[in-house]
Parts: C-alpha cells; sequence; structure tokens
C-alpha cells in the first residue's frame, strides 16, 4: 500500500524555526531548532533546510513556510524580517524548490494563521473569515469565498496598524499595550488577573475596550462571518471578553452583531497547520 501523501509546514520565527509533516488532519512529526537570527542569510537558510531535511519524504507534496515579513507572494520574495536583520531580500520559493525538486508556498505568518484556521481549526465552517493574532503585535489574515485574499503586495488586512487614539491598533490591542501603558507584561497581568488582583482585572477592562475598537473597525471593512482570535493574549479571553464585547455594541448594524461569531483558536501548532494550509489554498477549490 501507498502512503499517505504530505505537506512540510515550516514556522520561521525570530527565536524558534518549527517544520511538520502534515498527514491528513494531523502532523506527525515535528522538528525546531533556535533561530540563528544575528547570522548571516545562508546560515539562516541552512537551519531550515536541516529541519525540513528530517521530516521530508518522497511522498511530500509541497513546502510551506510562514514569515513574520511581508512577502511577494507570486515569486515567494521575502522582505526586511525584522528579528533576521541579515534577511532582506531572500528569494526563499526559488531556492527551496531548487534544492528540493517540489512546490514551496511562501507567505506571512499572519497570513497562515487564518488559513489554518479556515482548514484545521475554528473557521472551517465559514468561507468568509478575520483571523486576528494578538501577541506581542497584532497581525491578521483574510479568507473571502473560502480563499485567502493577501492584497496586491501581501499587505491587506493589517488592522494593527491603523491610526487609533495616539498611536494605532496593535499598539493597544497587543502586548505592547500592557509593557508601554502600564508597564507590566501580558503574562504577568494574565497571572494576576487569574488570582482576581483588580488591578490587572482593570487592564484588562481597559484592554478589552481598546480591541472592541479594533474589531468594529474589521466588521465595516470587511463583515466577516467569523473572527478567530489567536496569539499568546487570546489565552487571557476570558478576562477581556466582556468589555470587548460590550464595546462593540454600538455597532451601526444590529444584524452584524446578531450574526457576528468571534471564536478562541485552541489548534495546537497552528502556524505549522497554517504553512502546510498554504498548498490547500492553491489546490482545493
Amino acid at each position: 500500500m501507498e502512503k499517505p501523501k504530505n505537506i512540510i509546514g515550516v514556522d520561521l520565527g525570530g527565536t524558534n524555526i518549527r517544520a511538520g509533516k502534515v498527514i491528513g488532519r494531523e502532523i506527525t512529526q515535528i522538528k525546531s531548532a533556535p533561530t540563528p537570527s544575528a547570522e548571516a542569510e545562508d546560515v539562516v537558510i541552512e537551519a531550515i533546510f536541516s529541519l525540513i531535511d528530517a521530516c521530508i519524504d518522497e511522498q511530500t507534496q509541497s513546502i510551506g513556510v510562514g514569515v513574520p515579513s511581508v512577502v511577494d507572494v507570486e515569486k515567494g520574495i521575502v522582505y526586511d524580517v525584522v528579528n533576521i536583520p541579515s534577511w532582506k531580500e531572500v528569494h526563499l520559493k526559488e531556492i527551496l524548490e531548487n534544492k528540493y525538486k517540489i512546490p514551496a508556498y511562501i507567505n506571512n505568518d499572519a497570513n497562515c494563521f487564518a488559513l489554518g484556521e479556515k482548514y484545521f481549526g475554528k473557521a472551517q465552517a465559514y468561507n468568509s473569515v478575520v483571523g486576528l493574532a494578538i501577541g506581542t503585535g497584532m497581525g491578521s489574515g483574510l479568507i473571502f469565498n473560502g480563499k485567502l485574499y493577501e492584497g496586491a503586495n501581501c499587505g491587506a488586512g493589517e488592522f494593527g496598524n491603523v491610526p487609533y487614539l495616539s498611536h494605532n491598533f496593535e499598539y493597544y490591542c497587543s502586548g505592547q499595550f500592557f509593557a508601554e501603558e502600564k508597564p507590566i507584561s501580558a503574562y504577568e497581568a494574565f497571572l494576576k488577573a487569574q488570582t482576581g488582583d483588580k488591578e490587572a482585572l482593570a487592564m484588562f477592562n481597559e484592554f478589552g475596550h481598546h480591541l472592541g475598537q479594533a474589531i468594529k473597525s474589521i466588521l465595516y471593512a470587511y463583515d466577516p462571518e467569523v473572527i478567530v482570535l489567536g496569539g499568546s493574549l487570546s489565552k487571557s479571553y476570558e478576562f477581556f471578553k466582556g468589555p470587548m464585547f460590550e464595546a462593540i455594541q454600538d455597532f451601526a448594524y444590529s444584524n452584524v452583531l446578531k450574526n457576528l461569531k468571534i471564536e478562541v483558536s485552541d489548534l495546537e501548532h497552528s502556524a505549522i497547520y497554517g504553512a502546510a494550509a498554504l498548498f490547500l489554498n492553491k489546490h482545493n477549490d
């Protein structure tokens, strides 16, 4: 009996690189290593190679890579990775396809998050999706008519950069809010909130209000069926859910609010699933 086909998903982060083999709906193998982020471009590429080499086999159909930067999606060129200074213009698709002789797909990590939820997570039943990753920063990916929408320059859905108050939404709707405004790390605030600390709970009330304002902008712009929250701060959902929903109650179209669904991702290894889903996005109708 022939072995089932698989896809390799790679999550390139500033701290770690992870690669996984996805067969059907399951990750059957994961390899990880620290990202040599201070090293030359080719050193980082070799680190990616070593993880792919540990997972790939003759049944691998494709390699997908999610990166925290702007990507020329058609050509698979990665530009200006903030946490990897040597990566100014890396022709990653070409590099991977030349080495492994199979298709490679490269995209922004927030887009991969949305795709991972569409194919493997909470958004499987929906065709209109916004995946909103809230952690150190605020990233988002858009699914329209069941397909990823990146925009002309892989910049669609960058709600975090929309001006808001004295900064932008990312400043108030990510870990930056806690670090810059309080100051305390979001994780420390989460631990304190779990003990019922009133000051920490007040911080999450304020955070939830700001996130609600961002969600209203998303609703006016895209009117999705579902918004899926991910990223480290989504684990604190119970502490900001109430003020977040309260903040969107003055949205102009009541029917939108009645139908809106907001979910919290529970997909483990979502970045690997999302990178693998780049292949499915291209080949599934």
